[in-house]
């Protein structure tokens, strides 16, 4: 379970780790007196990065370069303190790199305000700076660094979705009733956890054109990978995974004495927990077996053309196969507002759950991800029922709008959320309005947080979150280079 910090508890103490705070009081108009309100000249801006370059974790001169060319265009200057906090975040103030005997990198990351590595996360994290690969060998290097320890992380777990930095016997999770080891933070099996890692690999393969990556490692982090998928289709009963957590969080704990909820083997995988770390209602996660999906036809690319298995590429693709026949004729209902849309979980019995979560893959994410495309017909009318108050987590207030999810609850709106309504559209006044939403609502701070309250962004939950952080600063990127600059500039 990730920790929900409340600003009122920890911002001291956290704020420590950046500069001096900004003044929320000093903004002008906020966005409960006035709507969303970003203007220009409203704050000072002092830069909430490590003061002393000494003082970062991790230094690329790829991504300062990038910085600078960014933030001499942009014309507002919140959005371009903004921009400049929260895309080195990760490198700032997460990155632990080193090596190995041999000479191999390893890097260990952070979440923020958690000392541990969720293989979902990490990959989230440091996926905005793979475009700068190639113009940085450091940069490269620790990439490389990522990918190798997601690969060893997979090899002593596959179940589980994060990892302590050394081995903790006494750690926080231990006591869960399931298989767990000093190796594992947490033990929560997430199908995504297994995606991100391919995810990135591919990319990185793409960018740099480096194999290193790709030896023994790999090899057995995909057998391990099919061998977990497999068995979570539940041909042949309930599998080995099982977890049981004391809690007084419903979500935090499955049912059925931790085997979940019955599904009927369709050929969809099943996730526990979903990438919220919130248990599944429904145990076939929609969004997160289309991710499923184009991961293993990325691994069959890498197994043909890099290692020359095609009988392990050949196992990825029939997978994949398998599994996208099955969301075809399972994971679409035929809505009565909507028409056809994708439901985020369901059964196989022919059950659906509609709803959807802010957290990635999510429904509304699945063409930022590339695992559905964008113009999609399903997808456009899934998308117009997500972002209505149709959805149960969807929340509409006078600080802004956007989804959530059980995971904070009633009334908490993830800043992802709305960075992945403006991924998916084609609307240049939809990307606008969420531009804005995200600038009138990190309550004066200049970085984005996990969720804050609908009617008042000065209620928030995670100070240091660099997931978010880092993706603020890759939609910016993305804007600026897709020729949205104008539009940037338009908002004062």
């Amino acid at each position: 379970m990730r920790k929900i910090t409340y600003i009122s508890t920890l911002l001291t103490a956290l704020m420590a780790l950046h500069a001096q705070s900004g003044d929320a009081a000093s903004i002008n108009c906020t966005a409960l007196e006035k709507g969303l309100c970003c203007p220009a000249d409203a704050v000072k801006f002092p830069s909430k990065r490590p003061k002393e370059a000494a003082d970062r974790l991790f230094h690329s001169e790829a991504v300062e370069k990038e910085i600078q060319r960014i933030v001499q265009q942009l014309n507002n200057r919140r959005l371009a303190w903004m921009f400049e906090n929260c895309f080195p975040n990760t490198l700032d103030t997460t990155i632990h790199y080193s090596e190995d005997a041999d000479g191999s990198p390893d890097t260990f990351v952070y979440t923020g305000d958690i000392a541990a590595m969720w293989l979902r996360d990490s990959g989230a994290q440091v996926w905005p700076y793979l475009q700068l690969a190639g113009k940085d060998r450091k940069l490269k290097r620790m990439l490389a660094g990522v990918i190798n320890r997601q690969l060893k992380c997979i090899n002593i777990d596959p179940y589980a979705n994060a990892f302590n930095r050394v081995p903790d016997p006494d750690g926080n999770w231990m006591s869960d009733e399931t298989d767990m080891k000093p190796e594992l933070h947490e033990r929560k099996y997430e199908i995504d956890s297994l995606c991100y890692p391919i995810r990135l690999a591919f990319e990185y393969w793409k960018v740099t054109g480096d194999t290193s990556v790709f030896g023994a490692e790999w090899i057995k982090a995909v057998g391990n990978i099919l061998k977990t998928f497999r068995e979570q289709q539940k041909k042949e009963g309930k599998g080995s995974y099982r977890f049981l957590r004391v809690t007084d969080r419903a979500l935090d704990t499955m049912n059925n004495a931790g085997w979940g909820a019955p599904v009927k083997p369709v050929g969809l995988i099943a996730s526990a927990f979903r990438p919220s770390d919130d248990a599944t209602t429904l145990q076939f996660l929609v969004p997160s077996n289309f991710m499923a999906v184009t991961s293993l036809r990325k691994a069959a690319k890498i197994l043909d053309k890099v290692n020359g298995r095609a009988d392990l590429a050949a196992q990825c693709t029939g997978l994949a196969d398998e599994v996208s026949a099955a969301l075809q004729k399972y994971a679409v209902y035929n809505h009565p507002k909507y028409g056809k849309i994708y439901a985020y979980e369901v059964d196989g019995f022919g059950n659906h759950f509609l709803m959807d979560d802010a957290n990635v893959p999510s429904l509304l994410a699945m063409p930022y991800l590339g695992d559905i495309d964008i113009d999609d017909p399903v997808y456009q009318n899934t998308r117009r029922y997500v972002w209505s108050e149709d959805n149960p987590y969807f929340f509409r207030g006078r600080a802004g709008e956007g989804i959530g999810g059980p995971h904070v609850g009633y009334d908490m709106i993830w800043p992802m959320s709305i960075m992945m309504r403006a991924f998916t559209s084609h609307d240049d006044e939809e990307i606008r309005q969420c531009i804005e939403m995200l600038m009138s609502t990190d309550a004066g701070t200049g970085f984005m947080h996990e969720s804050f309250n609908k009617d008042d962004a000065t209620k928030y939950t995670r100070d240091w979150f660099a997931w978010q952080n880092t993706l603020f600063g890759e939609l910016i990127i993305k804007l600026v280079n897709d020729g949205k600059l104008k539009l940037l500039n338009s908002i004062r």
